[in-house]
């Protein structure tokens, strides 16, 4: 896989958007529309049944919201301003210098600001691995691990 392709998985901060709940290509997504489908539209009837046996079945109302969504995976990845996160700073930074990825630019690491502190502890992580083991690498390394450790 080409480092373009490999920008479709992994953003420029270092997260791995293909495992991302929000991809339309997240094996999260894929499972989530199986579900939906197996649970079939008229799930929520028997749902009433089944809670009068187990009170859990009185969440599934909640329980279909989010799991519709997830099915979704209409997130277009930050590259297309589609992040979750929203208003990222890197992404306004690393598109005009052209870079894939922040470990690509010289002046990496930066004091780039506006990032929560984990994220931030995870972009410069996850760029120092990008710096040290180059794209495809940290792609392997990355692509099939939880999204959410």
């Amino acid at each position: 896989m080409d480092r373009g392709e490999i920008a479709k998985y992994i953003a420029p901060c270092g997260l791995s958007c293909g495992n991302c709940l929000a991809s339309p290509d997240s094996a999260i997504r894929a499972h989530a529309a199986e579900l939906a489908r197996l649970l079939g539209p008229n799930f929520s009837t028997y749902a009433k049944r089944l809670a009068t046996m187990n009170p859990v079945f009185d969440h599934y109302p909640s329980f279909r919201t989010l799991l519709d969504f997830l099915a979704l995976g209409s997130c277009t990845g930050c590259r297309a301003g589609g992040c979750l996160f929203g208003d990222c700073p890197i992404r306004g930074c690393i598109l005009p210098r052209g870079h894939l990825f922040c470990a690509d630019c010289p002046d990496f690491p930066c004091a780039i600001k506006g990032l929560p502190e984990k994220l931030e502890r995870i972009w410069r992580a996850s760029n120092q691995k990008i710096r040290e083991l180059g794209a495809e690498a940290f792609f392997e390394r990355v692509k099939d691990k939880p999204r959410y450790p």
